[in-house]
């Protein structure tokens, strides 16, 4: 505005200047016409001044309530954000505090139950304890009414150890006898079966297989040779393999009186006595049998 009325007065001055010199150009109408047509374009101008400062300004607000409006967001998701951490962190000490309760609760289970059990053995180790001091108390009293029944099944057991013992060696004897026969002509072999004994009574078990088993490799069904074999196995220590054997023989022969003693009585090693026991019964129905015979 003030840069139009400077333009103005300049193009009075001017005029004015060259009134005099020349014949004026403009009329007087004409001057306020053209001032008024400056004034409307200072006016257009001013205006369209102020509608860029207002659109400015607008579109300033409409930066300004956007930005605002992005930080509030921004605002609300960092508050969301942190709230679920709160509550995963909040959830994960409740569940380590459960843990924990739950561990100590085991804990104080297991050490209620050793308590129980070791006072459950305590009371059991006592009450033990009380029993057999009552039973040697009472055995104490009773050893003496007991020493004769005791003294009459000592001397029974040592009687029926001797008795087998001499079964054993009286059917040894004859089985022996049986084997040893002496054989027409003056050249004789020599019994592999006779060998074995004397190796087996020589304590030889090793050499003793070896030439029962030579001789079983001919005479596989020979009851007494199986007899041998199974001796010389038990005296090795094979005492599954000595049973197999007595089996054996008796399956070739079930009334061979010496495979069921010996059976007999590698049993009752086993502490199997009752198969010991029926085994002995047999070789005694055996030994009977052929004594009739």
């Amino acid at each position: 505005m003030g840069a139009g009325l400077l333009l103005a007065a300049k193009v009075l001055a001017a005029d004015t200047n060259n009134a005099s010199a020349q014949v004026p150009a403009f009329t007087r109408d004409e001057m306020a016409g053209n001032y008024l047509q400056i004034q409307e374009q200072i006016r257009a101008s001013q205006l369209a001044l102020e509608q860029s400062q207002q659109a400015a300004a607008e579109a300033a607000k409409s930066n300004a309530d956007a930005l605002a409006a992005r930080l509030q967001l921004l605002e609300q998701t960092v508050a969301a954000q942190r709230a679920a951490d709160a509550e995963a962190a909040h959830k994960t000490q409740q569940l380590t505090l459960f843990l924990a309760g739950a561990f100590g609760l085991a804990g104080l289970g297991i050490m209620l139950l050793m308590v129980y059990f070791q006072w459950r053995a305590f009371s059991q180790l006592a009450e033990i304890s009380s029993q057999q001091h009552a039973a040697l108390a009472g055995a104490s009293g009773l050893h003496h009414l007991a020493a004769p029944g005791r003294a009459t099944v000592e001397t029974s057991n040592a009687r029926l150890l001797d008795v087998v013992g001499q079964l054993e060696k009286r059917i040894h004897e004859l089985e022996s006898g049986q084997r040893t026969l002496p054989e027409n002509g003056a050249a004789k072999t020599a019994d592999p079966l006779a060998q074995t004994q004397a190796l087996l009574d020589a304590r030889q078990p090793l050499p003793a297989l070896e030439t029962v088993e030579k001789f079983l490799a001919t005479h596989p069904d020979d009851a007494g040779a199986w007899v041998q074999k199974a001796a010389a196995l038990e005296r090795l220590g094979r005492t599954d393999e000595a049973l197999a054997g007595y089996d054996r023989a008796l399956a070739a022969d079930g009334s061979l009186a010496i495979a069921h003693l010996h059976k007999g009585g590698l049993l009752n090693r086993l502490s199997r006595f009752d198969e010991a026991l029926d085994c002995y019964e047999r070789a005694l129905a055996a030994q009977e049998k052929k004594a009739k015979g």
